[in-house]
């Protein structure tokens, strides 16, 4: 088992739970103060026993809360840093929130280890709680969800609206019955990915491409996760603000909950080193179109016909193809760089029920309609299937999403908690020129120590 080795410290750490668990019952103080006297009883009044032992259960509770939270920093710490000193992540920056105690928020390893050609670096940069990531998928919440919640809100979309109401292209007898709802649970039938930049070189193009390409799947019969699909709300988004994409998210999300620090194409404002390198070009979507068993052929997609991959390895330029080579680093798939810190300030308003401190920013009604399940077991946009690593087991209501990259976002309302993990994977190059180390199990685990802490 990867963790195998925290399996004493798991055993340790019941056992102290245990014990703190007794020290806070009334018969264990009953007994403790009658082992220095059998006279020490008489001589107490009431009020005075009743003092000590309320001062004994405060100060237990306190000890027990402080145990039960370096506990938890302990076992997190534990399986990133074996992460890191085994080269299997070069870095990653975490935060763990519970209400407004940060119990955890802590940088590991590099920003950049390695060059192209996968040779350590004299000086590797060292990561930071600041440093700005490709947040890859988790775009599609953070921007492009949260762009419908608003909408939503102020009554200019409905989530069972027919997409061809905003994208008439959309009207054709095949997508007809397409709704808003079938975009943001990805029921939409449409191809799962398609490299649309070997046949749109700018977002018209993009979004005229995709009008055009028939339907993979029957509309409603399953969830088939599509890039495709947030790429259209992004589309619709603009069609119905009247602005572009970044502009509408930077003006109504991102200066509102003060998230200074995301954005797309971030090079317009910041320097390489202060974002966190990803892969060294798209060795896996280059995969992706030429190995046939990854399941992406398509006849009409000749090799020979575009040639504009990337050779160096990529720090402030998305990593998506589609996002980089279609739609020049704004797309509402992927696109978005952001901190720890941003992002928490989005998770906390989603906590705390919409509001941004006493201000209501999204609707209480809307964040439920958003979070309730469907048949598939997952939210508008966000993912609440208790069997995805992001959140497995967790509490009713839980929900989360992922990004490509190795970036991550969990939240257990129940228990007020969060989970933000950034991971910079794909700096490690793929594994055997087939696929990047897979960090599933790492979400996993830290979620599962976040759970034991939250019982």
């Amino acid at each position: 088992m990867l963790f195998g080795s925290l399996k004493v410290a798991t055993c340790a750490i019941d056992a102290t739970n245990r014990f703190w668990h007794s020290v806070m019952s009334r018969k264990f103080i009953f007994a403790y103060l009658s082992l220095f006297s059998p006279l020490i009883m008489s001589f107490l009044k009431k009020s005075t026993l009743a003092a000590i032992i309320l001062g004994f259960s405060l100060t237990a509770k306190s000890t027990f809360a402080q145990n039960k939270k370096a506990v938890l920093v302990h076992t997190i710490d534990s399986i990133l840093n074996i992460q890191v000193n085994s080269d299997k992540i070069p870095g990653a920056v975490i935060e763990v929130k519970q209400g407004d105690d940060v119990l955890l928020k802590q940088a590991y390893g590099y920003a950049q280890k390695y060059d192209y050609e996968h040779r350590l670096l004299a000086k590797p940069d060292a990561m930071t709680v600041g440093t700005m990531f490709d947040i890859a998928s988790l775009t599609k919440m953070v921007g492009t969800t949260t762009s419908i919640m608003l909408l939503v809100d102020r009554g200019q979309v409905h989530i069972n609206d027919p997409v061809s109401k905003y994208v008439p292209a959309f009207g054709s007898p095949d997508k007809a019955s397409i709704t808003i709802r079938n975009l943001l649970t990805h029921t939409a039938g449409l191809y799962e990915w398609y490299p649309m930049y070997y046949r749109a070189s700018n977002k018209q193009e993009t979004f005229k491409l995709i009008d055009e390409l028939p339907l993979a799947f029957p509309i409603g019969a399953g969830r088939h996760y599509s890039d495709l699909g947030f790429t259209v709300l992004g589309e619709i988004i603009e069609n119905i603000s009247g602005l572009p994409l970044d502009q509408f998210e930077e003006q109504n999300i991102f200066i509102p909950l003060g998230m200074s620090h995301t954005m797309f194409n971030p090079l317009t404002k910041h320097k390489p080193s202060e974002i966190a390198a990803t892969g060294p070009g798209n060795p896996y979507e280059h995969r992706m179109v030429y190995d046939p068993s990854m399941g992406f052929q398509f006849k009409e997609i000749k090799h020979d016909q575009w040639n504009g991959w990337r050779h160096s390895v990529l720090r402030g330029e998305v990593d998506d193809g589609n996002a980089w080579y279609a739609e020049k680093g704004v797309a509402g798939a992927a696109g978005l760089f952001s901190t720890v810190e941003d992002l928490q300030k989005l998770v906390d308003m989603l906590m705390n029920h919409g509001k941004i401190g006493s201000k209501q920013f999204i609707s209480e009604q809307t964040i439920q309609a958003f979070l309730t399940k469907d048949k598939f077991k997952n939210g508008l946009g966000w993912m609440m299937d208790p069997e995805n690593p992001v959140i497995r087991n967790g509490p009713e209501g839980s929900f989360g999403h992922t990004g490509f990259t190795g970036t991550s976002i969990a939240v257990i309302p129940s228990q007020n908690i969060s989970v933000i993990l950034l991971i910079n994977r794909e700096q490690m190059g793929m594994i055997d020129d087939k696929a990047y180390y897979n960090v599933s199990p790492i979400r996993a685990e830290i979620f599962k120590a976040v759970m034991r802490y939250s019982e």
